[in-house]
């Protein structure tokens, strides 16, 4: 084994702290942090890396990419990443593995696979925790996987998202006759592409088209240009042209042109030779007849690393017929890359279709918490005690406690913040505690209770219930927990009497 892998512990420990603190301090798994612990576990290898073109190098697990491109990075030795999350017992429930690489690249699943890249590790993070944690498929254009609590196929069918929905403007009837066009019964264009939904739907389905949409992973070089030519109908009142690019740095590495007129990309600063994806958005639409997409690469010392890795064009109807406002909840068309047309919650607000964005839409937050919530127990003990009181003859009482997950009220402050901290989306924990099957309606919502000695004895049973704002839906009641829990002897026979000293410690205590 070469012992210079194991220099890269430091680094490692630095980027896993790095990757667990932007995903979880301010948003995306923010309000869910309480319910998150992030573990780091280092392995050293032979190599340093991953490997590329489907060759793995020799690390513990295999990391590789199919070939160049920046995108997917898979796992070679599968029964080596089981055996390291056993190892680690309860604290591997959501396995990621790390590779040293400074480029984007990853993986959702069953092991959630990411690099260190300074810009895409976070994004790419989120994304495939969606994945793996949600169990939620893609909502970008162009892929195979569409499924989970942000996907419907049938518009003429109730969607996950039904009370998500929000409500349509008077004024908006999904836009004029005149502006429909024929599509044959498989719901395509003459050009191969779902030209736009069926308007005759039980919900109203936003107007969109796809009429080009590519993965080139392709090296530009400045002999030529690649460009792709496709059709539109010319019935959409607005477009976006949506491509990703690696290796190009400055503005004046390429020119991005429809049609022959330069869209004046420019490159995310200080992203260096990764991969980002850019949205060009264009207001007007296009016309009937054939357009021309072309990228032509201007710098003869990028040809090598400039890499061309998709390129999308989308049509919108007007904004009564494509409602683009952030927060507005519908059916929105996403197409496969066998042409297939699902539908998505939102425009643009979700992560699992943009995935520079750092937050999910309402439908996966929802999901994300039910999906932690079957994983955990909002009651992390029971506890009872008894405790010795001077007053009213010195008696004893019984003491029942529970210790809750740190939420709503009982949030803790960020660390040097000593202000009172706000439960954020109406968060609450409703707490009900029967005895004898009567409600002890004086300690609604408490997480403790104080009973004489032999009122206490007795059968318990405690409800408890979290609700939040994120939260409107939860038929298999995650969000609850019952506790049964029995008293069965006096404290005065168990518990030795206490001196005078103590009783006033105790009585105090209780005061507090």
């Amino acid at each position: 084994m070469n012992p210079d892998t194991s220099e890269e512990a430091g680094k490692f420990f630095e980027d896993a702290q790095r990757l667990a603190e932007d995903v979880s301090q301010n948003q995306t798994f923010y309000t869910v942090k309480p319910l998150l612990n992030f573990w780091g576990a280092f392995t050293p290898s032979e190599e340093s890396g991953i490997g590329v073109g489907g060759v793995p190098k020799k690390t513990p697990y295999g990391l590789y990419r199919d070939g160049t491109e920046l995108r997917a990075v898979y796992y070679d030795k599968p029964e080596v990443a089981h055996a390291a999350c056993d190892s680690m017992e309860e604290q591997c429930d959501f396995p990621i593995l790390l590779g040293n690489d400074p480029l984007y690249g990853g993986l959702g699943g069953e092991f959630t696979v990411i690099t260190s890249s300074i810009l895409n590790g976070p994004l790419v993070l989120r994304h495939e925790l969606g994945h793996s944690i949600i169990d939620v498929g893609e909502e970008y254009d162009g892929g195979f996987a569409y499924f989970g609590v942000n996907a419907a196929h049938n518009a003429s069918e109730p969607v996950p998202w039904d009370h998500w929905l929000s409500e349509i403007p008077e004024d908006d009837d999904g836009g004029d006759d005149d502006d429909d066009v024929d599509v044959d019964d498989e719901g395509e264009g003459e050009d191969g592409f779902n030209d736009e939904p069926d308007i005759f739907q039980a919900y109203r389905v936003e107007r969109s088209v796809m009429p080009m949409q590519v993965y080139p992973w392709t090296l530009l070089n400045t002999t030529g240009s690649w460009s792709i030519k496709f059709n539109s109908s010319g019935t959409y009142s607005r477009h976006l042209v949506r491509f990703s690019l690696s290796g190009m740095p400055e503005a004046a590495d390429l020119r991005v042109e429809l049609d022959g007129i330069d869209l004046n990309w420019v490159p995310k600063e200080g992203l260096g030779l990764d991969r980002w994806h850019y949205d060009i958005h264009r207001d007007g639409g296009l016309s009937g007849g054939e357009h021309e997409l072309k990228f032509t690469l201007l710098s003869k010392e990028r040809e090598g690393v400039a890499q061309l890795c998709s390129a999308e064009i989308l049509e919108f109807g007007d904004e009564k017929q494509f409602i683009s406002t952030p927060g507005h909840y519908s059916l929105y068309p996403t197409f496969s890359d066998k042409n297939e047309t699902s539908y998505r919650p939102t425009n643009e607000d979700c992560l699992m279709r943009v995935v520079t964005s750092p937050n999910f839409c309402k439908v996966c937050t929802e999901g994300l918490w039910l999906s932690l919530m079957k994983r955990v127990d909002l009651v992390d003990r029971l506890t009872e005690s008894c405790c010795h009181s001077t007053e009213s003859g010195a008696t004893w009482l019984r003491s029942l406690n529970l210790d809750l997950i740190p939420l709503a009220h009982l949030r803790q402050a960020p660390e040097g913040d000593e202000d009172i901290l706000e439960p954020p989306n109406n968060e609450m924990y409703s707490i009900t505690w029967i005895k004898d099957d009567e409600v002890l309606e004086e300690f609604q919502d408490e997480t403790s209770i104080i009973l004489p000695d032999e009122a206490g004895v007795g059968n318990y049973t405690i409800l408890v219930r979290f609700s939040t704002d994120e939260v409107m839906v939860d038929e298999d009641m995650v969000m609850t927990s019952q506790w049964e829990y029995e008293v069965t002897s006096l404290c005065q026979d168990t518990i030795y009497p206490l001196s005078s000293m103590q009783q006033t410690i105790v009585v105090n205590t209780l005061d507090d």
